[in-house]
């Protein structure tokens, strides 16, 4: 890991810039972590949009969480988006989704596993190398939550990860037979914040995936309206989720 910029905000919430090889991430301290006392830590999933697209959205979160609740939180950029090197598999299908959905056609299980499993695949080993240079730092520590992102990597995380303790997962994508099966392996405590009218979501698979899930502490936060009209107080219901699980 090496850190590239380093820029200490308003709210005394210390934002670093780093990258791990050609991974480009965030982190951000609240001032309160140090070596006598770690910060628990927080991973941001983002979706395949961009680290600077999403840039705002995942910042502010973080930001509330070290500045309210004393996390540290990170970000790190998915294969094939923003500056990182582009991925013709991935293009394609993304297209193969494009042609089919602007026909009106429905979407096959072949275009969502060739969408999504090769993301999965890539992204999940990148998070744990992420979560290993992250806490190798003396201001970080376990507990580890992860929240957002592409729900098919929380998923798959949450099951090969021992070090996740706690995840806040949002529906809203795409997710494979490979990775409901998955989810039947999943035993860490779980909330999973579902938008009931999401345009692009298809509500009972994302209600599918939440029975299957293996937790026994598993909380659905169903809120009407579209993808991007999650209410604000679901950011402070994130953040007690985390309190009560990574303290």
């Amino acid at each position: 890991m090496h850190f590239t910029s380093e820029n200490l905000l308003d709210d005394g919430v210390l934002e670093r810039e780093f990258t791990l090889g050609e991974i480009p991430g965030i982190l951000w301290t609240p001032g309160s972590a140090s070596a006598s006392a770690p910060a628990p830590l927080i991973l941001i999933g983002l979706p395949p949009l961009g680290l600077r697209t999403m840039y705002p959205r995942v910042a502010g979160r973080a930001r509330y969480y070290a500045a309210e609740y004393g996390f540290a939180a990170a970000t790190i950029e998915l294969p094939g988006s923003g500056d990182r090197p582009r991925w013709d598999a991935a293009e394609q299908a993304r297209a193969d989704l494009r042609r089919v959905m602007q026909a009106g056609e429905p979407v096959t299980d072949e275009i969502v596993d060739a969408l999504v499993l090769p993301l999965v695949d890539r992204a999940v080993p990148e998070w744990r190398a992420a979560l290993d240079a992250l806490l190798s730092l003396p201001e970080t520590g376990g507990p580890v939550g992860y929240e957002g992102g592409v729900i098919s990597i929380g998923v798959r995380l949450a099951v090969v990860e021992p070090r996740i303790a706690a995840a806040n997962l949002f529906a809203g994508s795409f997710v494979p037979t490979a990775i409901v099966e998955d989810a039947r392996r999943v035993t860490v405590p779980l909330q999973v914040l579902l938008q009931w009218d999401d345009e692009g979501n298809d509500r009972q698979a994302a209600l599918d995936l939440f029975d299957a899930f293996g937790s026994e502490q598993k909380t659905l936060h169903a809120n009407t309206g579209g993808h991007t009209g999650v209410p604000h107080f679901e950011l402070d219901a994130g953040a007690r989720f985390f309190a009560r699980h990574l303290k």
